[in-house]
């Protein structure tokens, strides 16, 4: 396996107000931090979430995580799905039962250092590699209208068949939604959240307020989350924003919005689940830092 840096990315704050996001590659390391993630894992508390998702066949929560994808549900403890403890870095959820992922191959596994992407047509039990295996690495995945939207080494990439790619612009940035029509491809950067209209070959200037995640499932509503974990929501594609409320637990790790009122962010303690648009947050797993 290749090396790999810090775990998650850092997120800076300048002045009054967030000024940058300081953007490290995500990803594992350390032995050290390979056996802490694995230790918090096998005592049945999550760490180190890299994504989130819900599968419509049944309504299940999935979670992304350094050391494998789990599902969960209140008041039981995370089940590993599968036996496949890979560092799972981008991750959505694409139809009903089909997943598309990226990462980094478990330590001791026959997978490769950057897995590139693979896909699961059963909820995670199995995946088959579909691309760039041995070469990439997403840390950040979306789709929409069939077409899948990627983040890697700086550069968004484009794929209508899991297949080939189209490298389109770079850009220093931690997360992508894509809307639901296909249309239009928000980048959260240092600079504020950038939109792309032409399937992210160009963006414009950054917008405030600078967001860490974000996340789009219907063409109105719009969810972001900063660096405090503040959540906003937006009902024109990012122009302007309302603040929800904080989401508990500090700086966010991931953000995942199934639909206008079911949202679920996983922050520094714990995976926190809304059913009323955003407006409260109930506990549905604590996280191990």
């Amino acid at each position: 396996m290749t090396a790999r840096p810090a775990i998650r990315p850092v997120l800076a704050i300048a002045g009054a107000s967030v000024a940058a996001l300081v953007l490290a590659a995500c990803g594992g390391g350390s032995s050290d931090t390979d056996a802490a993630a694995n230790a918090s894992q096998s005592s049945g508390a999550l760490s180190h979430v890299h994504g989130l998702g819900v599968d419509p066949a049944d309504g299940r929560v999935y979670v992304a995580t350094h050391s494998g994808l789990y599902t969960v549900a209140k008041g039981q403890e995370p089940k590993l799905v599968g036996d496949r403890k890979d560092d799972f870095m981008g991750f959505t959820v694409i139809g009903e039962n089909t997943f598309v992922a990226s990462g980094h191959g478990a330590p001791g596994s026959d997978r490769p250092g950057n897995v590139g992407l693979i896909e699961t047509k059963d909820a995670g039990r199995t995946w088959s590699s579909r691309s760039l295996s041995g070469e990439a690495d997403f840390h950040s995945l979306d789709s929409a209208k069939g077409t899948v939207y990627g983040y890697e080494g700086g550069r968004i990439r484009v794929s209508g068949d899991l297949k080939s790619w189209d490298d389109r612009a770079t850009l220093n940035a931690l997360d992508l939604a894509v809307n639901p029509s296909g249309d239009k491809l928000l980048a959260t950067t240092a600079d504020g959240v950038v939109t792309s209209t032409d399937g992210g070959r160009t963006f414009g200037k950054g917008a405030e307020p600078v967001q860490a995640f974000v996340s789009w499932p219907s063409e109105k509503s719009l969810f972001g989350i900063g660096t405090s974990g503040k959540l906003s929501s937006s009902a024109d594609g990012g122009k302007t924003w309302k603040e929800l409320t904080t989401v508990p637990g500090g700086q966010p790790q991931a953000l995942t919005a199934v639909n206008a009122n079911h949202i679920l962010a996983a922050t520094m303690t714990g995976l926190y689940e809304s059913r009323d648009g955003g407006k409260t947050f109930s506990e549905l797993a604590p996280l191990a830092s």
